[in-house]
């Protein structure tokens, strides 16, 4: 039956731009659906979250870092986001639409590839994912479902969706088994990730691209756990001989258990794995592996079983933690040699197919098996038993689970925390489109996640957008606009005063940046407060001190009087000095600090008797005086024959000396 025609979706126009033409495939969160940009008459892939979980913060926080995360990406080798929006309970992704099919199903329908071609497909794989290490960003999840091979031949790396959330690993369902199997060591002891966790998966797919096989297995997550933390993943030419030893060194080394072993990003391994291309011969690369001579409806290497054609055609629904991830249609493009034959591989023999044509049926065991046979079988069976229960007690029954904290504040998601015995050990503040600042949006490890009983988590607190508005604050009061600042998610910055008649003193005349100008979070934003409007400072020196001090506050100033008196030509007790000048423009409430005369200090006045008038001016006015000259009649001599006051006689400082120049 087509469910296409019960969607409600399929023939409407989302959000008056994207016109659905038909669902692709269903996920655990969203609906993928082939659509058309009609403004630019575009064919694109219109990811749709299911909208029962629109209303869910997570989920859409989810969302829109999965549009801002490949947004800034690039690059040819990564599935583009165009677009991101919402209409009504519809929240949508507009990504690049490709044709064709993922690593997965390559890999189920031939089997293991050859080295030409798991290299074809390896190297631009790590060229994005070196793209997105050096931007800032780690995926965390990669394996063969997110990777988007073309009709075209062309490789992309899709589901950038986890690149700051750490893979759940909380359940044993076989979709989370698939995950497990490209954990790195580091991510499960700790919950750690960086650049190096990409690595190691990329040197885990690069393993299954040769053989065929993960290098884990194990009938539960666990299980494969244990394998991480405890065994070195095996050489691939153990599994298909006369693999090239370079090809070896390669999965070796990107698979490291410790990570400072490992090369420390995806451009170190596509240098290493270029360099291990280049070292070999066309033989090496061309050699053909068992398990793609099988042919495309031989048994699956790590299931058991059949897969038929139907593999070829139709959507892949794919899991990633606990969403199901449907970004392709399907099908395998050629991108590897035409089978040459169908050889049975021995190791798919093993097990019976049934009962023969004619006889009974078979019992439990085959006919003649010694019975020190059946119990080799039983005494492996039970020792897997009981590793598989040491497994669990290992991975589960030390380990407590992380609390739900997502949505509170930071204070109570540490109450909840410490109440599960558990330690906050900090909190790292990240944007957030939807969640409200001071919000928790995540923990490290997360919800549900399980670390040890004396373990610590890191909170993921919400600075809210990554872009903030400047808020409207003119005619607020100042302490008014500073809060209104502080809750929008921005500092208050230098506060500068002008005069404005129009706004009260006090109160925001304007900011700088303006009103609803963009800014990142905690930017400084500067506030000019008003002073009201100007007033002259008229002149108050030689006034009493009640005098002056009444004038000034009359016009609306503050007085204050500085604490020690000089010396001035003023009259003692009347004001020498002002701080501000006669003219000077200041605001209503400007404090202007009045200094108090103890009148002139008394010099002695020089003898300039007999000196030229020149030389007199100079001494006098040396000594603190002013000079004033007079002349006796003819105006013909050019020395002092006189002064007032006389020689030797104590006068006020900058009072006037005056000199008569004796004439002939």
């Amino acid at each position: 039956m087509d469910t296409t025609l019960q969607d409600p979706l399929v023939g409407q126009l989302l959000d008056g731009r994207y016109r659905v033409d038909a669902r692709i495939a269903v996920g655990g969160m969203a609906t993928v659906y082939r659509a058309v940009d009609t403004r630019l008459d575009r064919e694109l892939a219109l990811k749709v979250m299911h909208p029962a979980l629109a209303t869910d913060a997570t989920f859409v926080e989810r969302f829109i870092r999965e549009a801002k995360s490949v947004a800034r990406l690039s690059h040819p080798n990564v599935v583009g986001v165009f677009d991101q929006g919402a209409e009504g309970a519809y929240v949508y992704l507009a990504m690049e639409y490709v044709a064709g099919c993922t690593l997965r199903d390559v890999l189920r329908e031939r089997g293991a590839l050859q080295p030409r071609a798991a290299l074809d497909i390896l190297e631009p794989v790590l060229a994005a994912l070196g793209a997105a290490h050096r931007a800032g960003f780690v995926h965390r999840d990669i394996k063969p479902e997110n990777v988007l091979i073309g009709d075209d031949g062309r490789v992309k790396v899709a589901d950038f969706g986890l690149v700051r959330a750490v893979g759940s690993v909380t359940n044993t369902t076989g979709s989370l088994l698939g995950t497990v199997s490209y954990l790195a060591p580091e991510q499960i002891e700790d919950g750690t990730a960086d650049t190096r966790t990409d690595v190691y998966a990329c040197g885990v797919v690069l393993y299954e691209m040769l053989t065929g096989a993960k290098p884990r297995s194990g009938g539960t997550p666990a299980q494969v756990l244990y394998q991480h933390l405890n065994e070195d993943v095996p050489p691939p030419s153990a599994t298909v001989p006369g693999l090239a030893v370079e090809l070896d060194e390669l999965v070796a080394t990107a698979t490291a258990r410790n990570p400072e072993v490992r090369p420390h990003d995806a451009v170190a391994l596509l240098a290493l794995t270029r360099t291990a291309r280049a070292a070999l011969d066309e033989e090496q690369l061309d050699l053909v592996p068992p398990t793609a001579l099988a042919g495309p409806d031989s048994a699956d290497q790590t299931t058991g079983k059949r897969k038929g054609k139907a593999a070829r055609t139709g959507a892949v629904a794919r899991r990633s933690g606990s969403e199901e991830r449907t970004d392709v249609l399907p099908r395998p493009p050629r991108i590897l040699p035409p089978e040459v034959g169908r050889v049975e591989h021995t190791a798919r023999l093993a097990t019976p197919q049934g009962p023969p044509p004619d006889g009974p049926p078979r019992r439990s065991f085959r006919p003649g098996l010694p019975r020190r046979g059946v119990v080799t079988i039983l005494v492996a069976v039970l020792a897997a038993f009981a590793i598989g229960a040491g497994v669990w007690y290992i991975n589960s029954g030390q380990f407590t689970r992380v609390p739900a904290v997502i949505g509170k504040t930071e204070a109570d998601a540490r109450k909840r925390i410490e109440g599960a015995g558990l330690d906050v050990k900090g909190v790292r503040r990240d944007f957030s489109e939807t969640v409200e600042r001071g919000t928790v949006i995540g923990s490290d490890p997360g919800t549900n996640e399980r670390i040890r009983g004396n373990g610590s988590v890191t909170l993921v607190v919400s600075r809210g957008p990554e872009v903030v508005r400047v808020p409207a604050v003119a005619g607020d009061p100042l302490a008014t606009a500073e809060d209104k600042l502080r809750k929008a998610g921005l500092a208050p910055g230098v506060v500068t005063g002008e005069f404005s008649a129009e706004v009260p003193r006090g109160s925001v005349i304007r900011t700088d940046p303006a009103a609803g100008t963009g800014r990142s979070p905690d930017s400084a934003v500067a506030l000019f407060v008003s002073k009201g409007a100007p007033i002259e400072v008229p002149d108050v020196t030689g006034q009493s001190v009640d005098e002056a001090t009444a004038e000034l506050e009359g016009a609306g100033f503050k007085v204050a009087i500085a604490p020690e008196q000089v010396n001035a030509p003023q009259e003692a007790g009347t004001v020498a000095r002002q701080s501000a000048a006669e003219g000077a423009r200041l605001a209503a409430g400007d404090t202007i600090t009045l200094t108090v005369s103890k009148g002139p200090r008394m010099v002695v006045v020089p003898d300039v008797g007999g000196r030229s008038e020149a030389e007199a001016k100079k001494a006098l006015e040396a000594a603190g005086f002013e000079v004033k000259v007079e002349k006796s009649f003819p105006f013909l001599g050019d020395k002092v024959g006189g002064q007032s006051p006389s020689a030797n006689e104590r006068a006020p400082e900058g009072s006037s000396v005056t000199i008569t120049i004796k004439g002939l």
